[in-house]
C-alpha cells in the first residue's frame, strides 16, 4: 500500500492539473475567442477554459511549497481579470494554515471528490474485449465524433450550453490514450486520459457508454484497454477522480482502485 504523504499527492493532482493546461492549450489554438489562459503558481497551475466551463480551475499548487497570501492575491487577480470565480483544489495535504486562508479570504465548497488510484503492474495481463464488441485506439481525427458519443452518454437529451463540445479537446490531447468501443460497426462508447511522464501516473477521464449500450461490460474494457496501453507507456499508477458513490467508483474499485483521499474544491464568487 502506498502511503500518501504531500510528495504523493503532488503526483495523484497532476492527473487533474495535467488534462486542464492541455485542454486550455487546445482551446488556446482551436477557440482564440474564449480567451482560454493558463499560468504557473505555487507549484501548481492555474487554468481559464471559458466562462461557465466546468473546466478550469488552479490545481497541483501547495504541495511541494507553502501556499501564501501571495499566492492566493496572484489567483484572484488572475481570474478576477477573467470575470471568473476564482476556484481552487484543496486536499488533506495541504493543512490547516492553508485552509484557514481560504476560510478567511470567504471561500465556499463548490465541490467534493475522491481521488482514488491503482500500481499498474507490468506483469499482469489486463485486458480483454467483451464478446461482440471491438475495442481499439481513437485516432485524433475522429475527436469530434468521440467526444460526441461520450456527451451523448451523460446527456442523451442534448448536453447545456456549457457542456456542448466540451469532451471532444480530450481526445486531441498531447500524450492522451484514447479508446473506442464498437458494436455492430457503431461506436457505441469510449475512453480516454493522458500519460504524465513527468510524474509517471495515467490520469483516466473522458468516459462514457450510450445507454442501450450499458451493462455489457464495455467501460470495463475500455478501463482496462487503457490501464494496459498507460504500462506500455511507463506509467507507474492510474488515477480516477470522481465524485463519491458514483458507477465511475464502483467500476474502478472492481478492478482494485482504493481511495487516496477526498479533496474540496473551494470558490470565490467574482466581486462586483
Amino acid at each position: 500500500m502506498q502511503f500518501i504523504d504531500k510528495a504523493f499527492a503532488r503526483r495523484l493532482e497532476s492527473c487533474e492539473e495535467m488534462p486542464q493546461v492541455e485542454y486550455a492549450r487546445i482551446f488556446e489554438k482551436t477557440h482564440p475567442e474564449i480567451g482560454a489562459a493558463i499560468e504557473e503558481v505555487c507549484g501548481g497551475h492555474m487554468v481559464f477554459a471559458g466562462l461557465g466551463s466546468p473546466i478550469g480551475r488552479v490545481t497541483g499548487a501547495g504541495l511541494d511549497r507553502p501556499f501564501t497570501a501571495t499566492d492566493l492575491d496572484r489567483v484572484e487577480a488572475f481570474y478576477h481579470a477573467h470575470h471568473a470565480p476564482s476556484q481552487v483544489d484543496l486536499c488533506p495535504m495541504h493543512g490547516m494554515e492553508t485552509f484557514e486562508l481560504f476560510k478567511e479570504r470567504g471561500y465556499a465548497i463548490a465541490e467534493l471528490n475522491n481521488v482514488l488510484y491503482r500500481r499498474l503492474d507490468g506483469t499482469e495481463k489486463l485486458f480483454a474485449a467483451p464478446n461482440g464488441c471491438e475495442i481499439r485506439r481513437a485516432r485524433l481525427e475522429e475527436a469530434e465524433a468521440t467526444g460526441a458519443v461520450v456527451e451523448s452518454a451523460f446527456f442523451p437529451d442534448g448536453a447545456p450550453e456549457a457542456f456542448h463540445g466540451l469532451i471532444a479537446p480530450l481526445y486531441q490531447m498531447d500524450c492522451g490514450l484514447g479508446f473506442v468501443a464498437s458494436v455492430g460497426g457503431k461506436s457505441v462508447a469510449c475512453g480516454t486520459g493522458m500519460v504524465i511522464r513527468e510524474h509517471r501516473m495515467f490520469a483516466l477521464c473522458g468516459a462514457g457508454t450510450l445507454a442501450e449500450y450499458r451493462e455489457r461490460g464495455l467501460q470495463r474494457a475500455l478501463l482496462l484497454a487503457r490501464m494496459q496501453a498507460a504500462v506500455e507507456a511507463g506509467c507507474e499508477y492510474a488515477v480516477v477522480v470522481t465524485q463519491g458513490g458514483t458507477t465511475s467508483q464502483r467500476n474502478v474499485e472492481r478492478l482494485g482502485f482504493r481511495i487516496a483521499y477526498s479533496k474540496v474544491t473551494v470558490i470565490k464568487k467574482v466581486e462586483s
